[in-house]
């Protein structure tokens, strides 16, 4: 049967081999052993029960979380010829009672459903009288209590399977699971430990980035120009946030779409799909956005506020280069976000114990602000493997001069201690300057021998530096909504001229690059926009860039050479392969098809 899988992973999905751990997952469930894969986002976790689906008698169900997924994977099943469907909220009774008949009609070989679809009579008479082949578990970290994002309906969803009378074969699958949560797993769903496959969790084409210390709005403008052709996510921690920096963007030029929670069901829909279709390239998101977009070709991912933990940002991060080409993942790190995610765990009605994991998780995530070793290494470590330095993160790469600022360090160390370790940041940059600021005065600060001593500067610059001084523990913030600052042992090393301070340059925005004509590319890109309009779904659905890329490398001239291209298999070259074939073949002879 494993002979069988390659052959539909060839005409079906246009690949020649299988990635890492795609095989053994595959061929656990051919020989009917329940599977737990954790592969990371990118992995072609999705592979790994679409093909065994095609090859089992049954219906295989696909228990997805999100619409917006459901979706995007179907439509790419569609696009390979493939027969699939989903039932969601969206739909009206008529609509799912016709998807429902396709089932049990046996027109249908995968069916993707959110999990509280389960608790309704109607399906579950379905699964009764249905061969169910594969149950398959996306976003399987939601089963477990300690992981980021854990589900109640998950947790039930693994009663349900348990007390079914014929329960089918079960995959579940995860980008983001710490052996703790893995073990989780499988303890629920009665896999055995050594049916899980991991395939390690670094992304090799993902050049990781921290940026401290700096202008956050000057530096994401920067980047967004230098990368005005590329497709990205910028995340921000509150929809305050995201609503001032898409108005920023665009006025500065940078077309933006917004998305939040806060926004009704049609606007967010429009926006993802404009999204999706390339319309506009960069979208400005809180988490609210991405669990399971499929958009392939993501070039960056700019987080503009920590997020709480390291499962929220490798997920999030991860969105960039699914399709494999290098990208860009970018965290502006201010140490006072913290106290954002540290609010938003004070209100929530967590039970004190997940409270507790949830706090020790936000400092982890912290502590890669902080980290001078490779990022990507920092990482993994966090989810139990260990990894050679990647060579491409900020950390590895960081070759910018070092300036002694030990004077200025020691000007606001001054002023925090005389001012009693009392106030924030921004009191202590206006004293620093010379403000006439009333706070200022109603507290006599402007009498301190520290009033005005970085007059020369503007408090903009002087908040940078404090933020610097924080990131690198001179300083360390209170709890609370207002932080008060306090000196580290560090500063006070520094104050008795026992310790010098350092800075680097601050960090240029830089280029995605991608190795191939960029002219051509283009042209390829254009293409495939045409034929999104025309057919009516996203361009990544047609060919991913990692597709574009190839073509753009190797110049096709006839279908056997493009049939050995990676995403066209016998469906898409059928549907598309030749309209870009004739491209590339102008190209090749400098026929000018205008």
């Amino acid at each position: 049967m494993l002979e069988q899988a390659e052959q539909i992973l060839q005409k079906s999905f246009g690949y020649t081999s299988f990635r890492t751990g795609q095989k053994e997952v595959i061929s656990q469930l051919l020989n009917g052993q329940d599977t737990l894969a954790i592969m990371p986002t990118g992995g072609g976790k999705s592979l790994c029960y679409q093909i065994p689906a095609l090859i089992f008698r049954g219906l295989t169900i696909v228990v997805s979380p999100l619409i917006s997924l459901m979706k995007d994977q179907v439509d790419a099943l569609h696009a390979a010829g493939i027969s699939a469907t989903f039932i969601n909220s969206t739909l009206s009774i008529r609509e799912v009672n016709e998807r429902l008949n396709l089932a049990r009609t046996g027109n249908l070989k995968l069916l993707y459903i959110a999990p509280e679809r389960l608790d309704t009579p109607q399906f579950q008479t379905l699964l009764d009288e249905m061969e169910i082949s594969l149950f398959a578990i996306d976003e399987a970290h939601c089963i477990s209590q300690w992981g980021h994002d854990f589900r109640p309906s998950y947790l039930k969803l693994c009663d349900y399977l348990n007390e079914m009378k014929r329960r089918p074969l079960i995959v579940a699958l995860t980008a983001t699971a710490t052996p703790d949560v893995s073990k989780d797993i499988c303890h629920l769903l009665d896999i055995q430990n050594e049916n899980v496959v991991q395939t390690g969790f670094s992304r090799d084409n993902l050049a990781f980035q921290v940026v401290k210390g700096q202008d956050k709005d000057k530096f994401l403008l920067d980047y967004l120009e230098k990368n005005s052709s590329e497709s990205g996510i910028v995340y921000a921690a509150t929809r305050k946030e995201v609503e001032r920096i898409a108005e920023f963007l665009n006025k500065k030029g940078i077309a933006s779409l917004k998305y939040h929670g806060g926004m009704n069901d049609l606007e967010r829909d429009e926006t993802q799909t404009a999204f999706l279709f390339d319309e506009k390239r960069v979208i400005v998101a809180t988490n609210a956005f991405g669990m399971g977009i499929n958009k392939s070709n993501v070039r960056f991912v700019v987080h503009y506020n920590i997020p709480r933990n390291m499962e929220a940002y490798y997920q999030e991060a991860g969105r960039a280069g699914r399709d494999g080409v290098p990208s860009d993942c970018v965290l502006l790190f201010s140490p006072q976000d913290t106290h954002i995610q540290q609010f938003l765990i004070d209100q929530s009605e967590l039970p004190v114990e997940r409270k507790e994991n949830e706090y020790r998780k936000l400092r982890q995530m912290s502590g890669y602000g902080y980290t001078e070793i490779c990022l990507q290494k920092y990482i993994v470590q966090y989810f139990g493997e260990d990894e050679e330095n990647c060579g491409k993160c900020s950390n590895c790469l960081d070759t910018r001069e070092e300036k002694d600022i030990t004077i200025q360090a020691q000007q606001v160390f001054s002023c925090v201690k005389r001012m009693g370790e009392r106030f924030g940041k921004v009191l202590v940059s206006k004293v620093l300057t010379g403000s006439n600021d009333q706070k200022v005065k109603d507290w006599r600060f402007n009498t301190l021998s520290t009033y005005g001593l970085m007059k020369g500067s503007s408090q903009k610059e002087v908040l940078q530096l404090i933020d610097y001084l924080t990131a690198e523990k001179y300083l360390q913030p209170a709890d609370g909504q207002f932080p008060s600052l306090h000196l580290t042992e560090k500063a006070v090393r520094v104050l008795k001229s026992e310790l010098i301070v350092m800075r680097k340059e601050a960090k240029q925005a830089t280029r995605v690059v991608l190795d191939v004509d960029e002219t051509l590319f283009q042209m390829l890109r254009e293409k495939r926009r045409e034929l999104s309009v025309r057919d009516k779904v996203p361009p990544y659905i047609i060919f991913s860039d990692e597709t574009l890329r190839e073509m753009c490398q190797f110049m096709p001239q006839n279908e056997e050479d493009m049939l050995k291209i990676k995403g066209v298999g016998a469906v898409k070259m059928e549907k598309y392969g030749f309209e870009f074939l004739t491209l590339l073949q102008n190209e090749q002879t400098g026929v000018n098809i205008e």
